[in-house]
């Protein structure tokens, strides 16, 4: 039987215009008032955490519950048909009060993608919507997008830190996945570093991404990367030394244990606490001696065709932790990881691009190559 999972947080209904014209350099090449853009049919799916990669995990093969909220309303119904189509509907909260959240995804090719968003009912998520009893027999609660959802980041993030440390007491390992914050909106203006230090030492896997992490830890740091960037793609100047390294042995000395950061088309990066560390790590079984002390940068694999970036870094940290699950060594999962988004990046929505982790085995394994090889 394989160790149950929970996939919690943030959950909404993807918009996806499709873009079918060529590669732009800016989303003002596309978008500028009074124009007139055409596009394709639009594409409906679930989005957030909770579908991105609760579902990526179902689909490659973990044994996964969802957790997340959402309205009695059109677009809730349409939530629900989605996650129905795979066997993943029950353990999500229909409230009489909220509207179900949903997210207009501009991702048109050869841009990061702009994101319109309404929080709805993930604003009234707290500690209290936790079944604790599907917490007796899960081995992992996996939570994504606190810095999107107001009853937690609200007050300093007093709920979200109260919410970790009572699941950290029910003995389950944690994972935790961020998401960015408008600096102008009231999540930015959190005191997101005193917030995570506070919930990093309930944390075992820390899976956030560079850009989004660092503007959270040390905004200085990270205005500084905006300027090097200029136009630019942030992750493409960042070093590994002087960039990365310093932002994740931040992470560490807060208390995570296994620290995993996309760092967007170049790779990812992992490092892991030492293995006496790792061994406090409840329930998952985690060969300590292979992987304490760990630390890699994994650059991307070269994609087959570049369709949208939609759910690639969720999916991607799906990978990562199925394959943890599964009893892989760490290079081992990172390469799936990587392999992941590579996929994912070759469809519209999250999934559809999706392949069985032993088929990315044997695609890596026959010389998948790498981008900037």
């Amino acid at each position: 039987m394989k160790k149950k999972v929970i996939v919690a947080g943030h959950i909404c209904l993807d918009i996806n215009p499709v873009f079918s014209g060529p590669k732009v350099n800016a989303i003002s090449d596309l978008l500028k008032p009074g124009k007139l853009v055409q596009v394709g049919a639009a594409a409906f799916n679930t989005g957030g955490a909770v579908a991105n990669t609760g579902l990526a995990m179902k689909v490659l093969g973990a044994n996964v519950s969802l957790m997340g909220k959402i309205g009695r309303d059109s677009f809730g119904d349409t939530v629900m048909g989605i996650l129905r189509q795979y066997g993943a509907e029950d353990g999500m909260i229909v409230s009489e009060d909220a509207s179900t959240s949903y997210t207009i995804v501009i991702a048109p090719p050869g841009i990061d993608r702009i994101f319109l968003h309404d929080p709805a009912a993930n604003n009234t998520f707290c500690a209290d919507d936790i079944d604790e009893k599907a917490l007796a027999d899960a081995a992992l609660f996996h939570f994504g997008y606190p810095s999107v959802m107001q009853k937690l980041y609200e007050n300093q993030g007093a709920g979200f830190i109260d919410m970790i440390r009572r699941v950290h007491e029910k003995g389950v390992a944690i994972s935790l996945d961020l998401c960015a914050v408008d600096p102008g909106s009231e999540a930015g203006k959190q005191d997101w570093h005193a917030i995570l230090k506070a919930v990093l030492p309930y944390v075992d896997l820390f899976v956030p991404s560079i850009e989004e992490l660092c503007s959270m830890l040390d905004p200085e740091r990270y205005a500084s990367w905006l300027e090097r960037a200029g136009d630019g793609d942030i992750c493409e100047i960042l070093d590994l030394e002087k960039d990365i390294r310093p932002i994740a042995k931040m992470c560490m000395d807060y208390g995570a244990k296994v620290l995993l950061l996309k760092c967007g088309a170049p790779g990812m990066y992992l490092e892991t606490a030492p293995a006496d560390v790792l061994r406090t790590i409840p329930r998952l079984d985690l060969d300590a001696d292979a992987w304490g002390s760990f630390s890699r940068f994994e650059k991307s694999f070269v994609p087959d065709r570049i369709v949208s970036g939609t759910g690639c870094g969720d999916t991607s940290i799906a990978a990562f932790l199925t394959s943890l699950l599964d009893g892989e060594d760490p290079g081992t999962c990172l390469q799936l990881a990587a392999a992941t988004g590579a996929s994912c990046i070759t469809a519209i929505d999250s999934l559809s691009g999706l392949k069985p982790l032993p088929e990315l085995k044997a695609r890596i394994a026959a010389g998948w190559k790498k981008v900037g090889e």
